[in-house]
């Protein structure tokens, strides 16, 4: 039986990221970064398809568990009738290798504990050689070697590496496991008690630098943790989520991989970053970003591997049962070569808030900008697959539209307010033009709402960001019927459908709606929505794509970035503070001092 999402915290280490759930164990970790092989994969099978659980023998789960300060260190703590003990768990920033460490420490009285470690490289599919070695043992297979450190000796057993062992108060027992690359000589010993002071260290002062000190705070800054966390140090590409194929309906298969980077969101990612005091890594970011662009703007890919890379072939793990037998396992994603319309809007709209944010010299890029705009002039009237990329034919979708216009817009303003040179008045007739197309077949005035594509009735929830994009402003009552007939038609308890009521309601939808309650003039409901929204995180701060109102738990991929930044942006747009950065919206932000 697979483990609720709701039990997973994580941690990483800025190259790859590992899940650990409230029974001990990690059940995910692909090394050596965001995209590569699972080492433990039993988040999409059972443990025999690797995991390391570390935790109080014959306990099911833990007594309580929690990050450290504003870090991404994790102390779960177990309580048993003869004392309690505490594992941290962590990784160290990247040195010569990859490294989970976990710390075993003895609180009060005697604690028997139990580690049981599957290492199975390949997600699970291949087995391999385990050698004793000084203080731990080795496993090998093909390209990868995986070294453990253990202060207790473990036997083989079924498979796996056991220990049973116990602590008692103020013991301190450190478990190292450790990636190399099998043709390379084993890395430095790791220091736990050093790694574990510099990861805590590096973490506060990171979140430290937050400039966000409205009501919500612990809440934005553990999304900005994940955030960072889920960012590829060496290339500053922020992949979506660190999983792949955890479904968006339990049983279906809407099972898609999110270890890549999504030029969708640059914008709403560089917006939570800038209004944050991130303007470091928002220029990292963006220069991620341009580097992703190199080449004919007419071969653009809607998503790109963390190294800007281009080909992410498709295919699927038969070997895998998946999430609570939710198949296929999906290892790569399609969608790449899909042509997506809003996209090209999304990079355009994301180099204007980086000019208004002085991140870098206004005409950096504009070579392709423009080549970006040429685009959009020649294809705008083409279908597309949409923001929700979906498999089926393409259609006129209404937010691919908006956001097209949204791009001729930016290109106008950057002649007009920032001097580029450029056909300012082509493209104000265009623009002008694109959106009485979109007035005439994306709106429904019987209903008086947007909906999802030309001659449909369906809504959609990404209507509620035409008002922040600037196409219509908050109180317009197109706006307000719009928003009024998604929460009538696709929202639940407070929450939003994207589209499809068969699926969860999708967390960043519910934020967009709480922010459009608020432009149109009903902040205390957008209010409620939001820390409705906070209520259903869980325990450690962490959101998944979507959440199911019927089952009472969150699904899709975790913890997914997408959630993440939607609840920064929406926690400033509602901030009572009554700051500068809690009332801007992304068409206008401010310039960085």
């Amino acid at each position: 039986m697979s483990e609720p999402l709701e039990s997973y915290a994580l941690i990483g280490d800025l190259h790859t990221a590992a899940l650990v759930s409230r029974t001990g164990s990690v059940d995910w970790l692909c090394l050596p970064r965001f995209d590569g092989p699972a080492v433990f994969a039993a988040l999409l099978g059972d443990e025999r398809h690797g995991c390391w659980r570390l935790a109080a023998s014959g306990r099911d789960e833990c007594t309580t568990r929690r990050y450290r300060g504003d870090t991404l260190v994790l102390e779960t703590t177990w309580e048993t009738p003869t004392g309690s003990a505490r594992v941290v768990d962590f990784m160290p920033l990247r040195g010569e290798a990859p490294d989970v460490v976990r710390i075993v420490e003895g609180v009060a009285g005697r604690v028997e504990m139990t580690s049981t470690l599957r290492v199975r490289f390949d997600y699970g599919s291949v087995l391999p050689v385990v050698t004793g070695i000084d203080g731990g043992f080795r496993a090998v297979a093909g390209p990868d070697a995986v070294y453990v450190d253990a202060p207790v000796e473990h036997d083989d057993v079924d498979g796996a590496r056991v220990a049973t062992f116990t602590v008692g108060a103020g013991d301190r027992l450190p478990f190292v496991l450790t990636w190399q690359a099998s043709h390379l000589d084993r890395p430095r010993r790791v220091d736990a008690d050093a790694a574990l002071a510099e990861t805590d260290r590096y973490w506060t002062e990171w979140a430290s630098r937050c400039t966000y000190d409205g009501e919500w705070r612990d809440a934005v800054v553990r999304s900005l943790v994940t955030l960072r966390a889920l960012t590829y140090e060496p290339t500053a590409g922020m992949v979506a989520a660190p999983t792949t194929s955890l479904p968006e309906r339990v049983g279906g298969s809407r099972n898609w991989d999110y270890r890549f980077c999504w030029l969708r969101d640059a914008t709403m990612t560089l917006h939570a970053l800038v209004y944050s005091g991130y303007d470091t890594e928002a220029r990292r970011w963006r220069d991620w970003l341009l580097r992703a662009l190199a080449g004919d703007p007419h071969e653009l890919r809607i998503v790109y591997g963390v190294a800007g890379e281009r080909r992410i072939p498709e295919h699927e793990l038969h070997w895998l049962p998946g999430y609570e037998s939710s198949k296929p396992v999906r290892v790569g994603n399609q969608a790449s070569n899909q042509f997506q319309l809003d996209v090209f809007g999304e990079v355009l709209d994301a180099f204007h808030l980086d000019r208004c944010a002085g991140l870098s010299p206004t005409d950096d890029g504009w070579s392709v900008q423009r080549a970006l705009v040429d685009v959009i002039e020649h294809r705008w009237r083409e279908p597309d697959a949409g923001l929700w990329e979906t498999r089926d034919d393409p259609q006129q979708f209404v937010h691919s539209k908006v956001m097209a216009w949204a791009g001729l817009d930016r290109a106008v303003q950057a002649v007009e307010r920032f001097g580029l040179v450029g056909p300012a008045d082509r493209w104000r007739n265009l623009r002008a033009e694109v959106h009485a197309d979109v007035l005439a077949h994306g709106f429904d005035a019987d209903r008086n709402t947007f909906v999802q594509a030309y001659g449909s009735r369906q809504l959609d929830g990404a209507a509620l960001l035409i008002p922040q994009v600037g196409f219509l402003p908050g109180n317009d009552p197109r706006i307000v019927g719009t928003v009024d007939a998604i929460g009538r038609e696709l929202g639940v308890d407070g929450l939003v459908y994207r589209n499809d009521p068969s699926e969860g309601t999708f967390t960043a939808c519910s934020l967009w709606y709480a922010d459009a309650l608020h432009l149109t003039g009903r902040p205390d409901e957008g209010r409620a929505v939001f820390e409705r929204i906070l209520y259903l995180r869980n325990d450690v701060g962490l959101l998944a794509e979507e959440y199911d109102v019927h089952a009472r738990r969150q699904v899709g991929n975790l913890p997914q970035a997408f959630s993440h930044v939607a609840l920064v942006r929406t926690a400033r747009a509602l901030s009572a503070t009554g700051s500068r950065a809690g009332r801007v919206h992304r068409h206008d932000p401010p310039k960085l001092k």
